[in-house]
């Protein structure tokens, strides 16, 4: 065919010019149609899980909620306690989460019959509420509902040290009953720096009671064990359905993503791990993790929170003394198929997973746990012993005191001592608490390091009693965290907790900062952001440092980086307290006492902020009580103003504390 006979449209063109034509159609036909913007909720229990409380407690028949304000774990342990306790007085309980449930229906409790809500509630660092009973807090606070006919008490959790003892008890306490709830019991005192659990177990000895007369009901005398999950082996199980140590998601570790949190974690990768101390018979170390694209962000003064796992030698040693297979595939079920816990860790998993990544198995455990084991002691003296070391009488609460708590007898120091008591396995994970993160000062500014973490920890391991030595959990995992060149990176399941400790807005202002051993920390962070704002030409306030340690050749961490800081001016003033390098003992109050014209000067006349960081139970307060002579001698003030001077200054956020005990 010659170009003249070609038509004049090839196929080519006709299929061309039909999907155009069809394209053209189909915008004039449907281009009015817009697309309905789509409602994006967000992604929570609201969404996910029942909200109402009340509708599930008809559901199942129970009438006492428990709720729990909970940090580190005992808080909700508490409420798992009393929860079952009711079924020994003829009633039902259930925990409950407050941040998992709308907590405005608390107004239609009365809509059941002989109800009751209690409350353990845990305060946090200075006086806060704890993460999850934040929303509640916030809600109380602001809201004005009316809680007529409710009735309820309130167990406070808290440590006596602490400047704002037991302020979240003490406030859901007193706010119920100003909302029109009626309190049915005493507000009950938990001191951690005592003796928690002996605490609670005389709280809740009268507390039934109460309750039994107050309802006009009687104890059923059911003191029989009850299994609150039940027991599920796996035998042909895909492994990659097999949790091995995460905490919320399956495989989280291993396809990671953000926003990273206490559910799920960083891996960060540990970039340094150096010991600071020169010399003596403690591991002072500095380790720094790498955060760089978690989009993990962080402010000089927030705390970091890490996952340790167990020491393997612990974990195979119960495996051993019970004569079980740790690497066993089981679920532990609950029985109470409404509940929203549906397992007591994630499941399904091995025993040597739950032993090592889940469960707390180094601390002495409480009253409840040895009550529950006893009936596997078959030596009648053992089982006598352990059922009066649970019971409230004075001398199971003594003998509790010093043979457990005062011998810091663990799980399996206990399995080792009581040769006859072999419980089942699952009914040893079912009753034991979950392992919990462990908070550190962070020791870095974001400021000049955005995508690093710094930790400074002192290694924790003593010998016990009874001869045992016993090592810190995360202390010594952290020591063994190792950077590696072989391609295999040391990790650390981490996330942030934020903090009120932070650096005055105005950088004009003058800091204090008051740090002895570890409790440098945070000011290590403190220290490179002031250098870093005088860097960028701001004006810095004067920035003095207190520090104290044993002995100036052992154990002055950062010596190097706090003497340069000074020799370039970043650092007004460097105080530091040689406890042990002569006779008499020097702390950082005596130094503080000793510069007290400068001390009373920045703090009255130039508005300077005053940060303590390190021991509540002595330091803390010998400073603070320093403060207070300060005041009277140079303020002319009584003991009584000086109180209330201090007392101003934490109000206005001019005297804050990072101490622990």
């Amino acid at each position: 065919m010659t170009p003249c006979d070609e038509p004049f449209l090839s196929n080519l063109d006709i299929f061309l010019f039909s999907l155009i034509a069809g394209l053209i159609v189909y915008w004039l036909i449907f281009r009015k149609k817009v697309e309905p913007i789509p409602e994006f909720k967000k992604l929570d229990a609201q969404t996910t899980r029942e909200t109402s409380f009340i509708d599930k407690m008809k559901k199942t028949g129970k009438n006492i909620v428990v709720f729990y304000g909970s940090q580190t774990g005992t808080a909700e342990e508490f409420a798992n306690r009393l929860a079952k306790d009711a079924h020994r007085y003829g009633m039902k309980g259930m925990s409950a989460d407050p941040e998992e449930y709308d907590m405005s229906e608390l107004s239609r409790l009365p809509e059941i019959e002989n109800s009751l809500a209690i409350f353990c509630m845990a305060t946090y660092g200075e006086g806060d509420p704890t993460d999850n009973s934040q929303d509640f807090y916030d809600w109380l606070q602001e809201g004005d509902a009316d809680f007529t006919g409710v009735k309820y008490t309130v167990f406070a959790l808290g440590n006596k040290t602490y400047e704002h003892y037991n302020a979240m008890g003490k406030y859901v306490d007193q706010r119920l009953a100003e909302l029109g709830a009626q309190r049915i019991f005493d507000l009950g005192m938990g001191d951690d720096d005592g003796n928690l659990e002996e605490d609670f177990v005389s709280w809740r000895e009268q507390f039934w009671p109460a309750v039994c007369e107050h309802f006009g009901v009687e104890a059923t005398g059911e003191e029989s064990s009850i299994r609150q999950y039940e027991l599920k082996v796996h035998s042909d199980l895909n492994m990659n359905k097999i949790y091995t140590g995460e905490l919320g998601r399956l495989k989280s570790f291993e396809n990671q993503k953000p926003p990273f949190d206490s559910k799920n974690p960083f891996l960060a990768p540990v970039t340094v791990n150096r010991k600071l101390n020169k010399a003596g018979d403690r591991h002072l170390m500095h380790l720094e993790l790498d955060i760089t694209g978690s989009k993990i962000r962080y402010e000089s003064g927030d705390h970091v929170a890490v996952y340790p796992i167990n020491d393997s030698v612990i974990v195979n040693r119960i495996g051993e003394v019970l004569g079980v297979d740790l690497d066993t595939v089981i679920s532990l079920n609950n029985l109470d198929e409404e509940s929203n816990k549906k397992h007591p860790f994630p499941c399904p998993t091995t025993y040597r997973t739950a032993l090592t990544h889940y469960l707390d198995i180094t601390n002495p455990p409480r009253t409840n746990v040895l009550y529950e084991l006893a009936q596997y002691a078959t030596d009648p003296k053992e089982q006598e012993n352990m059922r009066k070391m649970a019971s409230s009488s004075p001398e199971g609460k003594a003998l509790y005191q010093s043979w457990v708590l005062d011998s810091c007898r663990n799980i399996l120091a206990i399995l080792e001592d009581f040769p006859s008591l072999r419980p089942p396995i699952d009914h040893l994970c079912e009753l034991l608490p979950r392992l919990q993160a462990r908070y550190y000062s962070i020791a870095s500014s974001s400021k000049v390091h955005p995508d690093s973490i710094h930790i400074c920890a002192v290694v924790v391991e003593y010998e016990t009693k009874t001869g045992r030595v016993n090592k810190g959990v995360a202390t010594n995992w952290l020591k063994s965290k190792m950077p590696t060149d072989n391609g295999h990176k040391a990790t650390v399941p981490m996330y942030i907790r934020k903090s009120q400790f932070r650096l005055p807005f105005k950088s004009s202002n003058p800091v204090i900062m008051i740090g002895p051993g570890t409790g440098i920390a945070p000011f290590m962070g403190f220290v490179q952001e002031r250098s870093w704002l005088k860097e960028q030409g701001k004006e810095v306030g004067e920035t003095v440092l207190y520090y104290g340690c044993r002995h100036k050749n052992e154990d002055f961490l950062y010596q190097e980086e706090l003497d340069e800081f000074e020799k370039t001016g970043v650092l007004t003033a460097l105080n530091v307290a040689f406890s042990r390098d002569q006779a008499d003992k020097v702390y950082v109050q005596h130094l503080l006492k000793k510069n007290k014209e400068a001390v009373w000067r920045l703090v009255h006349t130039d508005n300077a902020h005053i940060y303590i960081c390190g021991d509540a139970r002595n330091m803390a307060r010998d400073v603070q009580n320093a403060f207070y002579e300060i005041a009277e001698e140079l303020g002319g003030l009584s003991r009584a103003q000086a109180v209330d001077y201090i007392k101003k200054l934490m109000t206005k956020g001019r005297y804050s504390q990072d101490v622990w005990s």
